[in-house]
């Protein structure tokens, strides 16, 4: 059995080897941990590797064993604790911080089966959509070393497509799983706000869900079923499913009414390409059965950037004054990049309702967009406004970071959107374009309907696949950057 096409095997048929006993737990771990420091160089997806920890985890794991993805390596981002390993969020803040405990989702991930053999690179904070931190240097995308991989969840896409691990934990608080995902021509679904825990260090979380990065939307939904579920504690969670999110997956949708929408919720140009992709799958979808339509965006001549920004930087604080509390250290300009610190600053002079007011802006916003969906059971948009950007091109340590913040909401202006919603929205990889690089669409499903999304990503999925396409760094353990 090669090691190459292994890893980029479907997640559930890894386990099933390893069930039949023709493959051991331990085998598959150490073909991931090679594959890793083959192609790692290059790539800089992983800031933590704990081939010890893996291989006994790995050992533990019989012939036999009925978890559903028992022996699976798996990656996680450096967003939520691993016990023992390092929690830095990217930042030198952290120096050398090790988690006491994993995370809800890590816990539930573990007690699937899976093998957690690191933790993933990610823009310092996850602030950036690419994931270039000064402490652990840029992550570069398979398809294109010279490219971008996005962000935040960079690090974890980067790592999926060249077949490092079969798939990976992310976290999406205005775009972080579909931006990569769409980058580097995989699947990222944001669930609906409450679906996951973000125990037990985290509440009620207004922007940011976890997810997956994966090959295929069975696989998705999946590992939905895995992560999704109350915890004791929770404050708020998202009604439970009426059936398994996997079994939803596989049935077909029925007819549905679809809207599309390509204008951007800030003022840039869309690429040509991604208005293609577009285009392609409303055609794709019509050919399906579904009623398409063009519609007005509801979130035509809305002006909320600066609103959304100051929520999404009240998050990014939070991480700071956390960094602040497990080090014993006083947040400072050397300790941070300069972006965060201009963040972290202006945010401090603001007044505490100043918040609070502009979760209430948001939240109603929300609702006039969530109307849409008394007339239509799904929206499709761009995944992306531009293509992949250049590694450098947006710069959180420039010398005006501000701007660069700014401009890099030109490249991801349909991402944040269904963040502030809390609906769900799901990447899909259905285009390939003549530059080498995926494209990416988007589309957005009912609050708390990741069913109804689910089943159709993978109708959509079954006309025209893309699992097997494979970047250059995929398809090869020796290919260097020039």
């Amino acid at each position: 059995m090669s090691e190459e096409p292994l890893l980029l095997r479907p997640a559930t048929e890894l386990a099933r080897l390893v069930r039949a006993g023709e493959l051991t737990a331990r085998e598959l771990t150490q073909a991931s941990l090679e594959r890793i420091e083959a192609l790692d160089r290059d790539l800089n997806a992983f800031i933590h590797l704990d081939p010890e920890g893996a291989l006994a985890a790995a050992e533990a794991v019989a012939p036999g064993d009925e978890r559903p993805f028992a022996g699976v390596p798996i990656a996680i981002k450096d967003t939520v604790p691993v016990a023992g390993m390092p929690f830095t969020l990217g930042s030198d803040l952290f120096g050398d911080f090790a988690a006491p405990h994993d995370a809800f989702v890590v816990r539930r991930l573990r007690a699937a089966g899976f093998v957690v053999v690191g933790k993933t690179n990610l823009p310092e904070f996850g602030i950036m959509p690419v994931t270039e931190p000064r402490r652990f240097g840029p992550t570069r995308n398979p398809w294109d070393l010279d490219r971008t991989p996005g962000g935040s969840s960079g690090g974890a896409a980067a790592a999926v497509a060249a077949g490092m691990v079969p798939l990976a934990h992310g976290t999406d608080g205005g775009g972080s799983i579909r931006i990569p995902a769409a980058c580097c021509g995989l699947v990222g679904l944001k669930p609906t706000r409450g679906r996951i825990s973000r125990g037990p260090d985290l509440g009620d979380d207004f922007l940011v869900q976890d997810g997956v990065l994966t090959r295929t939307v069975v696989e998705t939904a999946e590992l939905l079923d895995v992560m999704a579920g109350y915890e004791p504690g929770d404050a708020t969670w998202a009604p439970p499913p009426d059936e398994p999110f996997a079994q939803a997956a596989r049935r077909e949708p029925g007819r549905l009414r679809v809207a599309v929408c390509t204008a951007p919720a800030v003022e840039t140009p869309l690429d040509p390409l991604c208005r293609r992709a577009v285009a392609e799958a409303a055609d794709l979808l019509a050919s399906l059965g579904h009623e398409v339509e063009q519609v007005e965006p509801p979130w035509a001549g809305q002006d909320l950037l600066d609103v959304f920004t100051l929520v999404f930087g009240a998050s990014v604080s939070m991480g700071v004054a956390f960094g602040g509390l497990v080090t014993g250290r006083e947040p400072a300009a050397e300790l941070v990049e300069p972006l965060t610190w201009t963040i972290w600053s202006g945010l401090r002079e603001r007044a505490p309702v100043d918040y609070l007011l502009a979760v209430t802006q948001l939240a109603a916003f929300s609702r006039m967009i969530v109307a849409l969906w008394d007339r239509f059971d799904a929206m499709l948009v761009p995944a992306l406004a531009q293509r992949p950007v250049r590694i450098g091109e947006l710069d959180a340590c420039s010398a005006d970071p501000e701007e660069d913040f700014y401009r890099s909401g030109e490249f991801t202006p349909y991402s944040a959107i269904f963040n502030v919603t809390g609906q769900p929205a799901i990447s899909l990889p259905l285009l390939h374009g003549d530059d080498g690089l995926p494209v990416g669409v988007q589309l957005a499903g009912r609050p708390a309907g990741e069913g109804q999304l689910l089943s159709l990503a993978a109708q959509l999925e079954s006309a025209r696949p893309w699992a097997d396409r494979q970047p250059p760094a995929a398809g090869s353990t020796s290919r260097s950057r020039s």
